[in-house]
């Protein structure tokens, strides 16, 4: 077989690894990154942005003046790392807040630039294994469709006017409905004749952007798994408990007197979480040959790796940075975080840093090969790692409250981890085949793993702060120890105290003194979290309810804004279930074998099990853009054009900058609400929607509005690239 010649030849050394490169990189980086931390919390998922990034790199240079092809190369490379770290950081870190701790920022800028850097190193061992030998065989979908927009625009071609004007228009629609309230972000109805069911959607841009890009298939299963959840495991419970006298755990109050939201957080939450961790673990298994087979590449390019160096005298297209860097900075980072104490790894989770970081690295940078890393299956593999680590634990007798937080500190390390390898394969597949050098990229993705680092710990404590609330909450029988830790220690009191603070989000009603008590483990009823108590009588006046998985939804009429982030109350609840066994494990269970039926169906159970996790409003709005996908796709396909012109058409670089406009219009409204306490102020202090009446109320309107959106993309997606 014909060995590879790249775009740019070995011989040729354009300019590359320049400052300006790394700055629009990082900029880029930080915007998409902010994104989808936004995403990650609020669906549990995320979108490749190295296509976008490449698109805005090509356009923003040509107006200064043009810039090489490996330039651009390196700017999407640079801005693509904000991807992997968001997803790794927010579907672990935020777990923490569940158990009643505060977001440090330095803890999150910490654990995500070890794991960014550690994903990194370990990848870069196995680049002539998987980039170079299997060439043929590992396709790598999105870096070989990052590579063609590549060449593209050094040929003339691509323009991010597409993405601009998208962003533009997400931004707007977004920001309309959400601070200015001019029409509906959730239109739903209560199904009256239905008991416990009710329909909702959600009509953001950016879940329609996801669901295009997603595609029909697993829009469509994230969507029956909603239909499942909201229209028969709801009413189901509502018909069999209504006859019901007494409350039934871990509900606090009687089946028949709880909404259809209610009876999801009490009841169908855990079966969505015993049906995604199951699928998680079946998708890992499923890649069992792929592992196997992973490992025996990965080991025999070791010897190889070097023996091809020297027969080739250091191309500058086979130039990596030394083993020797990657082995020892792999090292060095382990025992950096084992030594911190802010940060409460030890050795003995450094070793498993080390062991189960290295191991699903190599997994994770095979299946991107092979099917892309949409399908790249994190989850489950940081599952199946959270299990191994918090089964250790329990074996060593650390049951402890900190010990469940070193537990989540350790798997997002290994998240991240495993996530920048599997997209640092596919940055490294862009670069071989446009002839990048491989040092100067993979410096590149450690420059844009440190900078999105940053940016992603600031971003998940700004949103979580912007959407906390303290609302009046009391609990009879439960008092507050004066000093220090309880007897069981499961409730702090902490020195510090808080007071004038903005009670439901609305006006500042209280300015009296309150002591700061935190819950570890459900005590007298109290549930884990941030709590307020007199500093007399010690008994709780207030919940601190955090913006990021708060359990409270609505108070004095009231609807609260919250970010869901499924991924990390999954994970906050696979610790708790195994290192504290308090969890209702016959809900558990029904998702376990709910995922099993699934799967010898001969469907893919993961995406079903995520949509029963995720509220049906948010699965339906991306089922929207799978839909507009589908049609486009008909369309195409009776034109005779090929699936992949679509997949890396003007629909997708639209549907990118409806992402990106949306999710950071949400951030803008987030930092309104911390600013002024309240989501809802500039609407009120505005007061269209009050003149709008009907109009600015009515389901209809959102949902035309929704449509007229999803026939722009629709008809932008018909475009010929």
């Amino acid at each position: 077989m014909a060995e590879h010649q790249p775009y740019v030849p070995p011989s040729q050394s354009p300019a590359e690894l320049t400052p300006r490169s790394l700055a629009l990189g990082a900029i880029l980086g930080l915007i998409f990154g902010a994104s989808n931390v936004y995403l990650a919390l609020k669906i549990g998922l995320t979108v490749s942005a190295s296509i976008p990034i490449a698109v805005l790199s090509i356009t923003i240079f040509r107006a200064l003046g043009r810039a090489t092809i490996l330039e651009n190369n390196i700017v999407q490379t640079t801005g693509s790392a904000a991807d992997s770290v968001s997803a790794g950081v927010v579907f672990t870190i935020p777990a923490i807040l569940l158990m009643g701790y505060d977001l440090d920022i330095g803890r999150v800028a910490v654990l995500a630039i070890a794991g960014g850097l550690m994903g990194i190193l370990m990848m870069i061992p196995l680049r002539r294994a998987l980039i170079v030998k299997e060439h043929h065989n590992l396709p790598y979908p999105e870096g070989t469709a990052c590579a063609e927009v590549l060449i593209a625009g050094e040929q003339g071609g691509v323009n991010a006017k597409t993405v601009f004007q998208a962003f533009g228009l997400a931004f707007t629609y977004k920001f309309l409905m959400t601070a200015l309230k001019l029409w509906q972000e959730y239109p739903n109805r209560v199904l009256s004749w239905f008991k416990g069911a009710e329909v909702r959607m959600e009509v953001g841009p950016e879940l329609m952007g996801v669901g295009y890009i997603i595609g029909p298939g697993i829009s469509g299963f994230l969507f029956a798994g909603g239909c499942l959840a909201y229209l028969v495991l709801m009413p189901a419970i509502k018909l069999f408990g209504e006859a019901m006298t007494a409350p039934m755990y871990p509900a606090t109050k009687l089946i028949k007197d709880m909404s259809a939201g209610e009876i999801r957080a009490a009841f169908v939450f855990y079966i969505g979480a015993g049906a995604v961790a199951t699928a998680g673990i079946i998708a890992l298994a499923r890649a069992l040959p792929t592992i196997v087979t992973s490992f025996q590449a990965s080991f025999a390019d070791i010897k190889a790796s070097r023996m091809g160096r020297a027969i080739t005298g250091r191309l500058r297209t086979e130039d990596d940075l030394p083993i020797t860097v990657t082995v020892f900075g792999s090292l060095a980072l382990a025992l950096v975080l084992a030594f911190l104490p802010q940060v409460g790894v030890n050795l003995l989770g450094a070793a498993m840093i080390i062991a189960f970081g290295f191991f699903f690295t190599t997994v994770s940078s095979r299946i991107c090969g092979q099917i892309g890393s949409s399908a790249n299956p994190i989850s489950g593999m940081t599952i199946a790692s959270l299990i191994g680590i918090t089964l250790v634990f329990l074996l060593l007798g650390w049951t402890g409250i900190d010990h469940r937080v070193q537990a989540i500190s350790i798997a997002c390390v290994i998240a991240v981890a495993v996530a920048n390898g599997g997209n640092t394969s596919q940055d490294l597949k862009t670069g071989f085949l446009v002839g990048a050098t491989p040092r100067r990229q993979q410096i590149a993705i450690l420059v844009g793993a440190v900078v999105s680092a940053l940016a992603v710990g600031w971003t998940l404590t700004f949103l979580n702060r912007s959407y906390q609330y303290e609302v009046p909450e009391t609990h009879a029988g439960f008092t507050a120890p004066a000093t220090g830790r309880s007897a069981d220690g499961n409730v702090v009191l902490v020195g510090e105290t808080m007071s004038r603070f903005h009670v439901a989000g609305s006006q500042t009603i209280d300015s009296a003194p309150y002591q700061v008590a935190r819950v570890y483990l459900e005590t007298s009823g109290v549930p884990p979290g941030k709590y307020l108590v007199d500093p007399t009588t010690h008994e709780i006046r207030y919940v601190v309810d955090p913006g990021i998985g708060g359990r409270i939804r609505e108070y004095g009429g009231r609807e609260f804004k919250r970010l869901d982030s499924p991924k990390a109350t999954l994970m906050a609840l696979i610790t708790d279930g195994i290192l504290t066994q308090r969890l209702p494990w016959a809900l558990v269970l029904i998702g376990v074998f709910l995922s099993v039926a699934i799967e010898l169906m001969g469907i893919q159970a993961l995406p079903v099990a995520v949509g029963v996790y995720l509220p049906l409003s948010t699965s339906a709005g991306m089922f929207a853009g799978g839909i507009v996908r589908w049609l486009v796709e008909r369309r195409a396909q009776s034109e005779h054009r090929s699936l992949a012109e679509i997949e890396s058409g003007p629909g997708v670089l639209f549907s990118s900058g409806l992402i990106a406009g949306g999710s950071i219009a949400g951030i803008v409204v987030a930092a309104i609400a911390g600013a002024k306490g309240s989501a809802d102020w500039l609407a009120d202090t505005v007061g269209l929607y009050h003149r709008l009446g009907g109009f600015a109320t009515a389901n209809l309107t959102a949902l035309v509005l929704f449509g007229l959106l999803g026939a722009l993309l629709y008809r932008v997606g018909l475009r010929k690239s």
